[in-house]
């Protein structure tokens, strides 16, 4: 562990790609400005764990670790024993699951405001997926004593625990229907870009959004191979089903789309 001093702030810097802030809210590297302290935190009326009690809020703000990572850092691995958690207050990561000979399926994408490893530090268990950051991010990392102490003292929180466990259940199952009952790969892939321009759209529109996933991330999202989607998606641009300019993605022939989807 390496520790110094930059410009009256105390960084700690425990392991590979991370970066952990002491002090007042700064711009770390990557860009990103960090939030260090929960309770002046500008999106907590937004976010289903931060809007808390001030009671709590406080408490909360005296058992996280602010940390920035860059894009490709990996926060915890699939079977590792399970540490904590961990708040993510800006940026997107994937959660994977891989099998023996190597193949992945992205399970889903974590956006900000979740709480990543929440079933493995409630039972002790190993992390049953794996996280790794897809876009610069701040994860706030909360020890596993810390969590359940946190979790016992202040019921509320372990409501707000119970309701993100559950739209993360219904987020699976949809997900397992989408990938399990589809017919084909050009289904599976309309049905992504819908909900993806759906969940992750750009203002107001609600038929665009930025898109920074690789064609073989889409792949592990949707059940597929590389070399179908990127197949996939010049038919799409060609029928002019939708068009990709740098990472916006823009949907210019949506209700085609949600045919193709079955919706």
């Amino acid at each position: 562990m390496a520790t110094s001093g930059v410009s009256g702030f105390h960084v700690v810097t425990p392991g590979k790609g991370c970066t952990i802030w002491r002090g007042a809210s700064v711009r770390a590297p990557y860009g990103l400005q960090i939030i260090e302290n929960c309770i002046a935190c500008p999106h907590r009326e937004d976010r289903i764990f931060c809007n808390l009690q001030p009671a709590a809020v406080q408490r909360l703000s005296t058992i996280t670790s602010p940390a920035t990572y860059p894009k490709g850092a990996t926060l915890f691995v699939e079977g590792q024993t399970a540490r904590g958690v961990y708040i993510v207050c800006d940026g997107r990561l994937k959660l994977s699951t891989c099998s023996t000979d190597g193949k992945t399926l992205i399970v889903r994408i974590a956006n900000p405001g979740e709480v990543l490893g929440i079933p493995a530090t409630v039972t002790g268990k190993t992390y049953e997926l794996t996280a790794d950051v897809l876009e610069r991010t701040q994860a706030n990392f909360i020890s596993r004593a810390d969590f359940l102490a946190f979790l016992r003292d202040y019921p509320e929180v372990a409501l707000r625990v119970s309701q993100q466990l559950a739209e993360t259940y219904h987020a699976a199952v949809a997900e397992l229907r989408s990938i399990g009952l589809s017919h084909s790969a050009d289904e599976k892939l309309a049905r992504f870009l819908l909900e993806w321009c759906s969940s992750h759209r750009n203002g107001a529109e609600d038929d665009r959004a930025t898109l920074t996933l690789t064609h073989e991330e889409i792949a592990q999202i949707v059940g597929s191979s590389r070399e179908t989607v990127t197949r996939l998606l010049s038919n799409f641009k060609r029928k002019k089903l939708l068009q990709m300019h740098g990472s916006m993605l823009i949907l210019t022939d949506v209700e085609a789309l949600r045919a193709l989807a079955g919706a």
